[in-house]
């Protein structure tokens, strides 16, 4: 027999088996590789399930899961490869019960709720995603709309007076002065007033003391009464009467946290304001202070530019 007889020809089955192994093969590297991400909170609700199944379809090679509070074990239990997502402020002190347990992100905690709890102290095993725009940003917006302010004034109390120097330091290199005023009791009204006549423009701290549906008509009619605009602190006080604020909607925290899920646990950041944001403004309050139509999208994109943040 001569030699090329001697040779087999591959059959369609073993063909099709050695095609089948290597399949299962690159499935199961896919298996080793794909993230078990947690996301939990007190309340379950469609809202927040929308928000896990959106986050799962940003990332189709990972498990992706919402389950409330109550169901869980004590954070120690958990697998350590888990990424933990805290939705609410009931999920936080849970986690803060052991240290033991897997890296956790802390999804929209604000400057002033992190400090009751922590103190000045970070955990090496949270990270930190600030609902509060960034003081910077906040400043840089009020420069770009009003260029003739150079006089901020922001007012605090003894929850948020420790904002007060991370502010100055933004405001130094803009060549912006912070003038602060305490208020302590909101049903007077002097302190307001008071500060409203030293200022150029008032900036509003996510201070919910200071910043709560009680108040908003005395600022906002107190502003508007001596044509000074309030920039923030957020985007429903801009939709009650404020000029303008930059914010994060759910779509720029979906991002976030796609970038950050690609990253080792090791890397995540202790503290991260948010790099992707938008501006809100208010178009009858901009009239009324003789400003131009504010396009917000061309605002955020100069708010951007040049922007660095880890």
């Amino acid at each position: 027999m001569s030699p090329r007889s001697s040779r087999k020809t591959p059959t369609l089955g073993s063909l099709l088996a050695g095609v089948c192994l290597v399949f299962a093969g690159w499935l199961g590297s896919l298996s080793a590789s794909a993230a078990d991400i947690l996301l939990t909170g007190a309340e379950d609700s469609s809202g927040i399930q929308a928000f896990a199944t959106a986050l799962g379809d940003l990332r189709p090679g990972d498990s992706v899961r919402f389950e409330p509070l109550a169901n869980l074990p004590a954070p120690s239990k958990l697998p350590a490869s888990t990424r933990l997502i805290l939705l609410d402020l009931p999920s936080l002190d849970w986690r803060l019960q052991e240290v033991q347990g897997p890296a956790t992100l802390v999804l929209r905690i604000s400057r002033l709720q992190a400090r009751q709890r922590l103190g000045a102290t970070l955990p090496e095993h949270l990270s930190l995603l600030w609902s509060d725009p960034p003081p910077d940003r906040q400043l840089r917006l009020a420069r770009l709309l009003l260029p003739q302010a150079k006089r901020v004034g922001v007012l605090y109390d003894n929850h948020s007076e420790f904002l007060l120097s991370e502010l100055r330091q933004a405001a130094r290199p803009l060549g912006l002065e912070i003038v602060t005023q305490r208020w302590d009791n909101t049903n007077d009204s002097r302190p307001l007033q008071t500060l409203l006549k030293n200022s150029d423009v008032l900036l509003g701290l996510d201070d919910p003391d200071l910043y709560n549906p009680k108040t908003a008509k005395n600022l906002l009619l107190s502003s508007y009464s001596r044509q000074t605009a309030l920039i923030g602190p957020n985007a429903g006080f801009v939709r009650a009467g404020s000029l303008t604020s930059s914010y994060s909607d759910q779509s720029d925290w979906l991002a976030i946290l796609d970038e950050l899920l690609d990253l080792p646990t090791a890397a995540w950041p202790r503290t991260h304001y948010a790099n992707r944001f938008k501006v809100l403004s208010n178009p009858q309050v901009a009239r009324s202070l003789g400003i131009e139509q504010i396009n917000e999208a061309l605002v955020a994109t100069q708010l951007a530019e040049g922007e660095s943040r880890p």
